[in-house]
């Protein structure tokens, strides 16, 4: 029948956070947050620090040659301005742009008349610096997040209580398709069910583990061939004492982890 997932066959979590009222530990954490973002809002995040910059700086550099009178001799060969060839905010927004990305076409450069420039020219310098650094960063680290490498793990789409060397187990199947190797991998379960304790609390979402070989060290994987993964249902097990009947009536889930 047609459960409601704890977590989807993909790995996707159905649990959604609400009533979150201390919302600034997101900005605390600024670079997560933007990790942790969707593609498409760290896209428009990224185009975004840059166009702002480029044009917060092009508007001061427009400022600074209005306010020295730049504009307004224009052609004038015995006038030195701020910076050659700055001709209208366009012209700042594109020498802007030159500054931060250190491209220097040589078309627009700054004169050695204008302290106020220079100052500018370094501020905008190190910004430019700090905000590739964060941005690239911030993009790098989202591009090598290993999301994409479990679509190539995959799990047998049903587990089976069966005997195993005389032993009932609960077993499924786990392989990769990949010819790089996984190497070292450990795999765990998580036995995940309702619960109502001894003192009447009731836990709507408890977690249990369930032993895939902890103990002798078979939950660390040599994945190379498809691999059957056991769990012995014995005194330890949570489903010792459950028969057939109520296995199959029971309302749980078995979220398994391959680390």
């Amino acid at each position: 029948r047609k459960r409601q997932r704890y977590v989807e066959k993909d790995g996707k979590c159905n649990v959604q956070h609400g009533n979150v009222r201390e919302t600034y530990r997101y900005l605390t954490d600024i670079f997560t947050t933007l990790v942790d973002l969707k593609w498409r809002f760290s896209l428009l995040i990224f185009i975004l620090a840059y166009a702002l910059t480029w044009l917060f700086f092009g508007l001061i550099w427009w400022v600074i040659a209005y306010s020295r009178g730049d504009l307004e001799h224009l052609g004038d060969h015995s006038w030195t301005p701020c910076v050659n060839n700055l001709n209208g905010f366009v012209s700042a927004f594109l020498f802007s742009i030159e500054t931060e990305t250190t491209i220097g076409y040589g078309h627009r450069v700054i004169t050695d008349t204008c302290p106020e420039g220079i100052v500018l020219l370094l501020l905008q310098a190190i910004l430019g610096s700090m905000v590739n650094a964060f941005m690239v960063g911030c993009m790098f680290v989202k591009i090598s997040q290993p999301n994409k490498r479990a679509e190539t793990l995959v799990f047998s789409r049903h587990a089976v209580v069966s005997l195993r060397d005389d032993r009932l187990c609960l077993m499924f199947r786990v392989g990769d398709l990949r010819d790089s190797h996984i190497v070292e991998a450990s795999i765990r379960a998580k036995l995940i069910q309702s619960k109502q304790t001894q003192e009447g609390e009731f836990i709507p979402l408890d977690q249990t583990d369930l032993s895939v070989g902890f103990e002798t060290g078979d939950d660390r994987l040599f994945l190379v061939s498809p691999l059957i993964i056991s769990h012995e249902i014995d005194e330890r097990s949570p489903f010792w004492d459950v028969s057939r009947g109520q296995l199959e009536r029971d309302d749980f889930e078995i979220v398994v982890i391959l680390e």
